[in-house]
């Protein structure tokens, strides 16, 4: 018996996660670079939303697309934030998170046999949906050299006949790269041309340092008037997560922003048989971290930017590692030279992960995040600033050893 759950893979982060964490039940030190979980705990704005939600019976069942309170300030924050304008909070869908968003789009969008064009490396989960919706990820090369830029000219050369859509996650996961305006868009003309669809993750918004974010929809309406703009509005589809930003991983609430009036009967449809609306209570909380004041997310970043500045500068030292420093996200994504291997007696990235692990630091392989990144190996450091402080001396002291 055959299914197509049978092609998605586990996961090489979640398996070194779950051996970290039975090392660390063992009394043993870990460090946890592997996985991208914020340290921050949720704002008191947010606990309070909690906690009044609960008190106040606000725990029976809820609209299948999002509560309207929830979507009306989330289409007030795109509109100001974002510069993305909506008719109404109807074209807003709030899901179990980004991941489950991104499902749930994927899904709605793609038929058996269709192309998705994706940057390599990438997120995962992000092309496995791909794969779950029967469509086939297209990869695009990103270089080390180039600072990982998603390129115009690199994406047209791969449309085909059977492309659907341009996947877009700017800041990128893994390696924090950021698109500018300019490549945007190329990126945004080359999908208009092309009638294209265009999705974009947007995890990562807030965390970015020397860099800008710009959300496509946003250039779209900026750039575009008429029915050109009108058929731009269609094809854009935006997510969204509130994981990163205001550190409510565990709570798990993303949305889908999309006015394209087939994809949305779809994503109705399917949230209903999937979720039937997500936690009431975490809809309520997640309305108090969009009021939450900006000086909150402010602290974060800069407590980021320091953890991101200590490890490049342990990281830097180690010969035939060489890191990308990140303009966002929260991750350094390093090419390894194949001497590093030969110094440290393995044959790959996965063996170099894999030791990493026994001595209790976390990492992900680069052949976690596509297949043509094999030669390389991620550090996360979302992890609280003195576990960074000390596992990058353990990272020295691991990498001297040879």
């Amino acid at each position: 018996m055959s299914n197509k759950l049978d092609r998605v893979s586990f996961g090489k982060i979640v398996q070194i996660r779950e051996r970290l964490l039975k090392t660390q039940a063992t009394g043993k030190k870990v460090y946890r670079f592997e996985s991208g979980d914020p340290s921050f705990s949720v704002s008191e704005q947010v606990i309070q939303g909690i906690r009044t939600a609960a008190e106040t019976g606000k725990t029976h069942y809820i609209p299948n697309d999002g509560i309207p309170e929830l979507k009306n300030e989330l289409r007030k924050k795109l509109e100001t934030k974002n510069g993305i304008k909506l008719p109404s909070a109807d074209y807003i869908y709030v899901t179990n998170g980004a991941m489950h968003a991104l499902y749930v789009m994927w899904q709605c969008l793609l038929e058996a046999g269709d192309e998705v064009i994706v940057p390599d490396p990438m997120w995962t989960e992000a092309v496995e949906n791909i794969r779950l919706a029967e469509g086939t990820p297209v990869p695009v090369i990103l270089n080390h050299e180039k600072g990982y830029t998603y390129d115009a000219t690199e994406i047209e050369k791969k449309i085909t006949a059977k492309t659907k859509a341009i996947f877009v996650n700017s800041p990128h996961n893994p390696t924090g790269s950021v698109l500018d305006r300019e490549n945007l868009v190329k990126i945004l003309k080359l999908a208009h041309l092309k009638g294209l669809y265009l999705v974009t993750d947007e995890a990562y918004e807030d965390v970015v340092y020397d860099a800008k974010h710009y959300s496509l929809a946003a250039l779209a309406q900026e750039l575009y008037q008429g029915k050109d703009l009108e058929e731009l509005n269609r094809k854009i589809i935006s997510i969204f997560s509130f994981s990163k930003s205001y550190a409510m991983s565990g709570l798990r609430v993303g949305y889908i922003v999309t006015q394209d009036d087939l994809i949305r009967e779809r994503i109705s449809k399917l949230l209903r048989c999937t979720i039937n609306g997500v936690n009431s209570v975490a809809q309520w909380a997640a309305i108090e971290a969009v009021k939450t004041p900006a000086a909150h997310l402010e602290s974060m970043k800069k407590e980021y930017r320091t953890r991101r500045d200590l490890m490049l500068e342990g990281l830097k030292g180690i010969p035939g590692l060489h890191p990308y420093a990140p303009e966002g996200a929260f991750y350094i994504w390093c090419k390894i030279d194949p001497t590093l291997y030969k110094r440290m007696g393995v044959k790959n990235a996965d063996e170099l992960s894999s030791r990493l692990a026994e001595q209790g630091i976390g990492s992900a392989p680069g052949d976690s995040f596509g297949v043509h990144c094999e030669d390389a190996i991620r550090f996360a450091y979302s992890c609280a600033t003195p576990m960074v402080q000390e596992g990058i001396k353990a990272l020295g002291q691991f990498f001297a050893q040879k």
